[in-house]
């Protein structure tokens, strides 16, 4: 069942806010979402009433409106422009005569988009989710076989970059695709130590450092200032 619900923001604006009773659920998340549309959406359990659910959204409105508030300007993407992906520039341009897509050079520095000018962005968007699951396959085989996932899927979330569920499925936000190539190999390496411990003990950072080397506390940093800024695109 899903109930839909409006949170007013402190400058006005209504947002929408999607609530889903969740099986086995045993805690309310909140996930804001700002594309492609602010939304708020709310899993709870079954016992959980609306009004209770819109009151913990309540409590957590400071942290909801920075979210909001810290969100890029959106900016079309169009041939010509450059842009980053998995951590190199690159120009992305049309060719309505091509019917794929693919790197005009070796060190894929530029990017050709077949089919119609229509289908331009969308085309670009799912080449780039395509190059990150890729990479992140291939990230994931470095490390021991204990640690790999059963599923990997791809997400657009907005305030977090993976999860990891209890029967081994890991989830990435496709943005990380515009971070610097070892923030995003960190998010990788987060989830992957959450196959071992579900927590954020001591052990488990331990874990991660051991995984993915010197740089953990630098790559948490530069998330927490510059990830809205992965939001710029699409």
């Amino acid at each position: 069942m899903v109930v839909e619900n409006i949170f007013v923001l402190s400058s006005g604006e209504s947002v929408p806010v999607v609530i889903e009773n969740r099986r086995g659920a045993r805690n309310v998340t909140l996930r804001p979402k700002i594309s492609p549309k602010k939304e708020i959406h709310i899993s709870k359990p079954w016992t959980s009433s609306t009004k209770f659910v819109m009151g913990v959204l309540e409590s957590k409105r400071k942290w909801v409106e920075h979210i909001f508030n810290a969100a890029p300007t959106k900016e079309d993407i169009k041939p010509g422009m450059i842009i980053p992906i998995l951590g190199r520039d690159v120009r992305v341009i049309h060719d309505d005569t091509l019917r794929s897509n693919k790197y005009m050079d070796t060190d894929k520095t530029t990017l050709c988009i077949g089919g119609g000018a229509d289908m331009f962005e969308r085309r670009v968007r799912d080449f780039i989710k395509d190059e990150l699951l890729t990479e992140i396959k291939s990230i994931i085989k470095t490390t021991p076989r204990e640690y790999w996932p059963t599923h990997i899927t791809l997400r657009d979330t907005s305030s977090r970059w993976g999860s990891c569920s209890s029967t081994g499925t890991i989830s990435f936000s496709w943005r990380l695709a515009f971070a610097p190539y070892e923030i995003m190999r960190y998010v990788v390496m987060h989830e992957l130590s959450h196959r071992k411990y579900m927590d954020h003990s001591p052990e488990f950072w331990a874990n991660v450092s051991q995984l993915y080397g010197f740089g953990v506390e630098r790559a948490k940093r530069w998330l927490s200032k510059n990830g809205q800024s992965l939001h710029k695109y699409f």
